[in-house]
């Protein structure tokens, strides 16, 4: 395909949104096993690597720790370790939504997907209905989708987080599919210590407030072969990941948590990087170049990847808000793609390429 005729995107059997920019292909579907990028459709247009997930940036429920205080979650065995938890609002989104809500944009640069939906159980005591959200960005001219989730809650929670798949499990037999992996957190692991199946808190694992939190958040993994990249997901708000896994059970699991604190009608959101890239350093420089943003939204004219949670108030106004009951700064910083015109928490900003603006916090 000529590349003038880049970026596409087009609804094809099953409402499957099919994606292309000039570094890669991607599917998201809306129907069946849903959420993120569709299993094994991340295409890297250089290399032809393909993500070898089960999707990635997919989604699953709202949780809190401790054993007390919600639904009962299965802890005490490989699959989950002996990390007490339960579940706040369910079901499953990837697997018992069925069918979640999407449209998409195709800017002039840039391909946009969001997609919603509602919870429909909630533990005793509290209510069903908070409201996920996720915009999936597919930039010209990078081997990555930026990729972020929004929880609206419709409770008062102490303590909740979304666990999400970042950047997506990682099948394999016997690390035929890879060679290592990376952790920012750990260091470099061989495909060796993933041969054999053990629970999440036996090793590799991150939890915020019994580690020091890093000054970056990236896991990776180096695909198998001569010339192959790694894929990377680089959640650029480290603040925002209360707990991260990376243990084997039959594929590697990737699970990764987000939250905070919220109360009814607040939101709190994570933002990530996920793509190909050929060094760690690579993934350094452009984790740098992007740290602390934790939000996104996009028109077909332009996208924003912002601090704080950015929030579309309609025909081009946004406002950004604290997350979940954190407090919030004089100003945030906001990262702008396109061209036109936004006003941002009452500030009028001129959109010419890509910069970083600030506006002041409402």
């Amino acid at each position: 395909m000529s590349s003038t005729a880049l970026p596409l995107a087009v609804r094809a059997q099953d409402e499957r949104i099919v994606i292309e920019t000039d570094r890669l292909a991607a599917e998201v579907t809306p129907n069946g096993y849903t959420t993120g990028v569709r299993a094994d459709t991340f295409v890297d247009r250089a290399t032809g690597a393909r993500d070898g997930s089960f999707g990635l940036d997919i989604v699953d429920f709202l949780m809190g720790p401790g054993a007390g205080g919600g639904m009962p979650y299965d802890f005490g065995n490989k699959w989950h370790g002996n990390i007490a938890k339960h579940y706040l609002e369910g079901p499953q989104v990837c697997t018992q939504a069925k069918h979640v809500d999407s449209e998409f944009l195709v800017g002039r640069d840039f391909v946009a997907v969001r997609q919603w939906w509602r919870w429909k159980e909630a533990a005793p005591g509290y209510a069903p209905g908070s409201l996920w959200e996720q915009w999936l960005v597919f930039p010209m001219g990078r081997r990555y989708v930026l990729a972020a989730d929004r929880v609206e809650s419709a409770n008062d929670f102490k303590d909740v987080f979304l666990r999400i798949d970042m950047p997506g499990h990682l099948k394999h037999t016997r690390g035929d599919t890879f060679e290592e992996v990376y952790l920012s957190y750990e260091g470099r692991l061989p495909a060796a210590d993933f041969f054999e199946d053990f629970p999440p808190d036996a090793r590799h694992l991150y939890q915020r407030g019994k580690q020091p939190m890093p000054d970056r958040l990236i896991r990776a993994r180096k695909i198998r072969g001569p010339g192959m990249p790694w894929l990377a997901g680089l959640t650029l708000d480290p603040s925002m990941v209360s707990e991260a896994w990376c243990h084997q059970r039959g594929y590697v699991c990737f699970i990764q948590e987000i939250g905070t604190s919220v109360k009814r009608g607040q939101s709190f959101s994570a933002a990530n990087v996920i793509g190909y890239f050929d060094s760690v350093p690579e993934m350094e420089k452009e984790y740098d170049r992007l740290k602390g943003f934790s939000s996104l939204a996009a028109t077909k004219d332009y996208w924003l990847l912002a601090e704080g949670v950015i929030l579309a108030d309609g025909d081009g106004r946004f406002r950004i808000a604290p997350q979940g009951t954190r407090p919030a700064p004089k100003s945030w910083r906001v990262l702008t793609h396109g061209r036109g015109q936004a006003v941002i928490n009452g500030q009028r900003v001129r959109l010419d390429g890509e910069r970083v603006v600030d506006v002041p916090a409402l």
